[in-house]
């Protein structure tokens, strides 16, 4: 483990990454941290708040580019552990590597531009009439030490130095990490180059700690931890909302910020199903099997009208599944849970399984499966929009396009909706966007969701249960807004104000004076 600047082999009871491929222990076990490792850690994270807080952007967005070098720097050696932890193909970590490093390297720009210090001075009134004007001046400083929990289904994306970790880092936010048991080695690897790109950028040895330990208790501890002021969480809604309980039972509670649940409707209006059948079928089996289903923006729930064109596209999807074979998927844990909600799913009276993929080599696969259910069903039963989580797939059969507005209107919070129209349809397209704008933070017209653009304009994130808090993105530039807070500095004296909001605008930021935008 990384306590700040010490590297440390934990105390408590050695685990162990899983290689899903064989279900069989990889070395080296890594000792579990215990409660005196969390506080420790936090305590570290404390004390290099004020400092880090205080660095200028230039200096912040270099150390986000070291960590990127640093990464990139491990390797052949990094993509062999992932791939031996993950049992994700080379191509795909790869990818996600260059993900992790692009996203550094967006936020470090993101920081020098300075836009997300949201910078506002009002200039004193002194003459204003019934009440003269104070000086006041605006500014965005980081929460202080965040939280941070490993996903299970991306060793770098959403882990070590992820969109969570980055985007604390780039906020001025100390991070104290705990890694997920499926990633053991990995997380391991890019903890050095973090821990390397710390020392490299002469920060307070807390700015960052890395610590190992399966069950509850750990995570627990951390977010109980009063240093903490903020927590990152990607995976199960279960997980999400124990986090929640925990840190909203503090005496002084804190945001949880935790990516959870998402079926990602998609709906196929019936001029689609004309004009293009046999290109949706290839677009949806794509989308549903990429990763073998373990994307959180997977299409799991189609809604379409009744009809020839519906019948033909089930038919061909149909098939298209069929022809699959079951892929491994990253945990033990992840197949167990795929298996168990499939088989509950296809128990349902009226939900009928058309189709399921060919059985794969190995340990921990799982086959692509294709479910229908009548829209009056799936309505009158709630629980059926908690799909599987994996390459499951659920098509609510709708008598007309009122009825597939009705199934819209229904759906709770989702990361992504989709809308494929065609021919006929620009009416019911039209009505479905300002109802599918409140149910998702990325609304998609003619494509497939499991793309999650690393930029600017991105949104991933939701209403619940797709997320904890539907004002915030676990990706692009504005995820760095979750971890920022507002001052207002009340005539201080010029001498004593930090640079960000000080006359002459030292750190060249986007700054509004009177409501104005000040010429840089």
């Amino acid at each position: 483990m990384f306590l700040g600047a010490e590297r440390r082999t934990g105390r408590g009871p050695a685990v162990a990454s899983i290689d899903p491929r064989t279900d069989t222990p990889l070395e080296p076990g890594y000792g579990s941290g215990t409660a005196e490792d969390v506080a420790r850690a936090c305590e570290l994270a404390e004390q290099a708040a004020p400092g880090f807080r205080a660095t200028s952007p230039e200096r912040r967005a270099t150390f986000l580019e070291r960590i990127a070098d640093r990464i990139e720097a491990l390797g052949e050696e990094l993509i062999v552990r992932a791939v031996a932890e993950s049992g994700l193909p080379a191509v795909r970590v790869t990818g996600e590597r260059d993900r992790t490093t692009g996203q550094l390297r967006l936020l470090a720009a993101e920081v020098r531009y300075g836009a997300w210090a949201e910078v506002r001075i009002d200039r004193p009134l002194p003459d204003r009439v019934p009440e003269p004007r104070p000086d006041l001046r605006e500014r965005h400083i980081g929460i202080g030490p965040v939280a941070v929990f490993g996903a299970s289904d991306f060793p770098l994306g959403f882990s070590v130095a992820g969109g969570d970790s980055t985007a604390a880092l780039a906020a001025g936010c100390p991070v104290v990490l705990k890694a997920h048991s499926a990633h053991l080695g990995t997380s391991e690897l890019v903890g050095s180059a973090v821990a390397a790109a710390v020392r490299e950028s002469e920060l307070p040895a807390g700015v960052f700690s890395l610590l190992f330990g399966s069950g509850a208790e750990l995570g627990r501890a951390l977010v109980a931890d009063p240093r903490i002021r903020a927590v990152g969480f990607t995976g199960s809604r279960a997980g999400g909302e124990a986090l929640m309980r925990t840190a909203a039972a503090r005496p002084e509670p804190v945001p949880v910020y935790a990516e959870m649940s998402s079926v990602n409707p998609v709906f196929l209006l019936p001029g689609a199903l004309r004009d293009r059948s046999a290109a949706l079928v290839e677009g949806f089996i794509g989308a549903l099997t990429a990763g073998a289903g373990q994307f959180r923006t997977r299409p799991g729930l189609l809604a379409a009208v009744n009809g020839p064109e519906l019948a033909e596209f089930l038919a061909a999807a149909g098939r298209a599944v069929s022809a699959q074979i079951a892929r491994t998927v990253q945990t033990r844990a992840f197949h167990d849970a795929y298996e168990r909600a499939a088989a509950a799913l296809a128990a349902v009276e009226d939900v009928r399984e058309i189709a399921a993929g060919q059985p794969g080599e190995g340990a921990n696969t799982c086959a692509p499966r294709l479910f229908t259910v009548p829209a009056e069903t799936f309505l009158g039963r709630p629980e059926l929009q908690d799909q599987p989580f994996g390459a499951a797939a659920t098509v609510v059969t709708c008598r007309d396009t009122a009825q597939l507005t009705e199934v819209a209107r229904a759906l709770r919070g989702q990361l992504t909706a989709t809308v494929h129209h065609g021919t006929g349809d620009r009416d019911t397209a039209a009505a479905l966007l300002p109802l599918l704008e409140t149910r998702a933070g990325r609304v998609l017209y003619d494509g497939w969701p499991t793309a999650v653009e690393v930029s600017h304009a991105m949104v991933h994130g939701g209403p619940y249960p797709a997320t904890s808090d539907v004002r915030t993105t676990s990706v692009g530039t504005l995820s760095v807004r979750r971890f920022l807070r507002p001052v207002c500095y009340q005539d201080v004296p010029a001498d004593f104000l930090p640079a960000d909001v000080s006359d002459g605008n030292p750190r060249d930021l986007p700054r509004r004076l009177d409501g104005a935008r000040e010429h840089r």
